[in-house]
């Protein structure tokens, strides 16, 4: 058979099966919906640490990978219908930053799957079934904060032998207060510390808060749960903190680099550079049924040394050797 004529049969069979739409469609690059319930501003630091572990593992965005962010802004009424839009516009996974951003986007599919970043106790609010077996369409990271509440109180005794009487700062609407009250009770009770609760629902309860714990005569402020409120207010929180004098424990380092005295808890940079390990694992075809619920192995304490200094605080030696970050 004359060799042209065979290239010429074959050209054409292969013309007649596949389609020129077919021939130059494109890969589908996966779209990740974001969703936030702050800002970008207000957690930079997470953002990029979520944006290094997807490079980590050879995704990068606009290349291919398509990330859609819906920030609410500290407005937290406006989640579900940012959740709602990332559902329409059939994302492959929706990544959380928080309890109530995972609440609403539970509430806006089942299918979907949903990658949590920092959620203290997603048993106890009913996201999974256990951490070892989600169940449902949800999996990811647990921060694990109502069982913290214990050596944060440890640790501020250290530096305030004499703390007798505590404000527990809060946001009743967030999923996890609850818990992490009830814990941070049982844990005050057994240092034999008085508490006082302070409910902080929008901005502007913030400095009537300090106000009131400063007439409560507290000793120090612990933070139970910072959600989007708190986040998006941070260095607001650190200044009244030291401007009413008192000693404040976080459970996020990011608090202590806004000019909060110290904290101890999970690494969010950290966490957030694992979940990209997770995103990718479901963009390869892993269902969140299949991947459990991780807990942080490592805990960090950050101590503010200038905040120390401006509360009149000489910090035991021993404690700022352990400490794991000094800002100075």
């Amino acid at each position: 058979m004359n060799k042209t004529f065979l290239m010429s049969l074959l050209a054409t069979v292969f013309l007649k099966t596949v389609s020129p739409a077919e021939a130059q469609q494109p890969a589908k690059v996966p779209r990740i919906g974001y969703l936030g319930a702050a800002s970008l501003a207000a957690i930079p630091k997470r953002i990029e640490a979520f944006r290094q572990g997807l490079h980590d593992l050879g995704y990068v965005e606009g290349k291919n990978i398509v990330i859609e962010y819906r920030w609410a802004e500290g407005k937290v009424d406006r989640l579900p219908a940012l959740a709602a839009e990332l559902v329409r516009l059939n994302v492959n996974v929706i990544v959380t930053g928080g309890p109530t951003n995972t609440r609403a986007a539970k509430l806006a599919t089942s299918t979907i799957p949903i990658v949590m970043t920092n959620d203290s106790d997603p048993v106890a609010v009913g996201f999974v079934a256990s951490l070892a077996r989600p169940g449902g369409n949800i999996t990811g990271l647990a921060t694990l904060r109502p069982e913290l509440s214990g050596k944060q109180l440890e640790l501020l005794k250290e530096i305030l032998p004499k703390l007798s009487r505590i404000a527990f700062l809060g946001t009743s609407t967030d999923p996890n207060n609850a818990e992490s009250l009830k814990q941070s009770e049982l844990a005050a009770r057994k240092f034999g510390v008085n508490v006082q609760y302070l409910d902080v629902l929008s901005p502007k309860d913030i400095e009537p808060a300090f106000r009131t714990a400063g007439k409560g005569r507290v000793d120090a402020v612990l933070m139970l749960v910072p959600g989007p409120i708190a986040n998006s207010h941070r260095t607001e929180i650190a200044g009244l903190a030291v401007k009413t004098r008192l000693p404040a424990m976080y459970y996020q380092s990011e608090y202590v680099e806004a000019g909060g005295l110290m904290s101890y808890g999970a690494s969010f940079p950290k966490a957030w550079r694992q979940a990209g390990l997770y995103v990718s694992k479901i963009l390869k075809g892993a269902k969140p049924t299949e991947l459990p619920v991780v807990q942080p192995t490592n805990l960090e304490l950050t101590i503010n040394l200038k905040t120390a200094r401006a509360l009149g605080l000489n910090l035991p030696n021993t404690l700022i050797g352990r400490a794991d970050e000094v800002v100075e």
